[in-house]
């Protein structure tokens, strides 16, 4: 990024630090915390499912929904999308024999050998345009083969002529089916032309200090127990769970030439080329405002587990992205003595050490920006509001150039 030549930024980066009180933000299959060993310590863990699935799914002013419907890519991921949203809304027009010969049909095309057991079947993801149209046409199917011999043909014949369509539109690097698919990707074991790489990468976020937990007792009291009615003093349930807090490094990857590519159908190495980046940029800008405001929080009622990150370092640049967990690598300290810096301060000033000898060792010369609490400033970085640092990631797709 030297000498006024033009770089184009192939990654950004978005590495953050939100600290949650007294919660249990992700369970494994014992209900406890999940953990992650990690350098020196035991870790609190926030799986990567669990975040995207927030983000994905939040109902914000910003939530991804909203912008797939503005841009019609709303996608639904579902076992049972063929029955409730194609086969469904058809049931009271037509003969439910016909109707039974369509959604067997589709649900195998699909399917394949598990169309029958919803259980057994693989979660697809499909487009709102993909299952609107799937709908149109099983409707005009049923309306121009009223026979039900002549409606199985009919449907056998239409899957083998779409099956090619589709295959040599797959292969002219179409529109993504969704805008989550284009984001965090898509798999069809039974059709591997099908799948989609994610262009959104998220690590598992983690304690930057060693694992703080405690067993919390509770009680339920029952309401119409009484000293006067003769009963006894006990409780009606005795519990307990477990409660976690802790300060977590959060890690996101966005692959800009793939997001491009996947929401337009340009070719990957022509992203920079004469194409509409605007969706890619406005992704761009919703996800960074989603990291840092919503809560990947579970036990609602009883913790009210809602933070927002204190610090979110964007980095733009055209080398392969790099973790900043391993400056954690040695756990932070939960007190230091002889010290009066907070555990955010400690922490930031590890970041910032971290990337001092990245960049003097490597020369990879990323350009970064941020938005922190007084606490966690990065040294060296402009710290900017949340707004302004998410039209600066999104100018960085607009504009193609660093």
């Amino acid at each position: 990024m030297t000498n006024g030549a033009i770089v184009l930024p192939k990654f950004l980066q978005i590495h953050f630090l939100a600290a949650w009180p007294g919660a249990l933000l992700n369970r494994d299959d014992a209900g406890l915390a999940k953990q992650l060993p990690f350098g020196n310590a035991m870790r609190t863990r926030i799986s990567s499912q669990c975040l995207k699935r927030h983000w994905r799914t939040a109902d914000d002013p910003r939530a991804l929904s909203a912008l797939a419907e503005e841009n019609g890519v709303e996608g639904v991921r579902s076992k049972i999308a063929i029955e409730r949203e194609v086969i469904a809304p058809l049931k009271g027009d037509f003969d439910a024999d016909a109707i039974d010969v369509v959604q067997l049909a589709f649900l195998s095309k699909f399917y394949g050998k598990e169309a029958k057991d919803p259980k057994k079947r693989q979660a697809l993801l499909f487009g709102r345009p993909e299952l609107t149209w799937l709908r149109e046409q099983a409707k005009r199917l049923l309306i121009e083969n009223p026979n039900l011999a002549a409606l199985k043909t009919a449907v056998e014949a239409w899957i083998k002529e779409e099956r090619s369509n589709l295959n040599q539109l797959h292969g002219q690097n179409v529109l993504s089916a969704s805008l989550e698919a284009a984001l965090f990707g898509r798999m069809v074991t039974s059709d591997t032309k099908a799948n989609r790489d994610a262009a959104i990468h998220v690590a598992h976020a983690m304690t930057v200090h060693p694992e703080q937990t405690e067993q919390d007792y509770f009680t339920v009291v029952d309401d119409l127990r009484s000293d006067d009615q003769g009963d006894d003093a006990g409780a009606a349930g005795i519990f307990d769970t477990q409660l976690t807090s802790g300060l977590y490094y959060g890690y996101v990857v966005v692959d800009v030439p793939l997001l491009v590519s996947n929401l337009t159908g340009c070719a990957r190495s022509d992203w920079a080329g004469d194409h509409d980046r605007d969706l890619a940029a406005q992704v761009v800008e919703h996800l960074v405002y989603l990291i840092a405001e919503v809560t990947p929080g579970a036990k609602k009622g009883s913790t009210a587990p809602y933070s927002r990150a204190e610090l979110v370092l964007i980095e733009a640049g055209d080398r392969q992205p790099r973790t900043l967990a391993n400056a954690f690598r040695d756990a932070v300290l939960l007190v230091e003595k002889n010290s009066n810096a907070s555990l955010g301060m400690r922490t930031a000033g590890k970041m910032t050490g971290w990337l001092a000898a990245l960049d003097k060792m490597y020369e990879t010369g990323e350009e970064r920006h941020q938005a922190a609490m007084p606490d966690l400033v990065l040294d060296g970085v402009p710290n900017h509001s949340l707004r302004e640092l998410a039209d600066w990631a999104g100018g960085v797709v607009r504009k193609a150039s660093l």
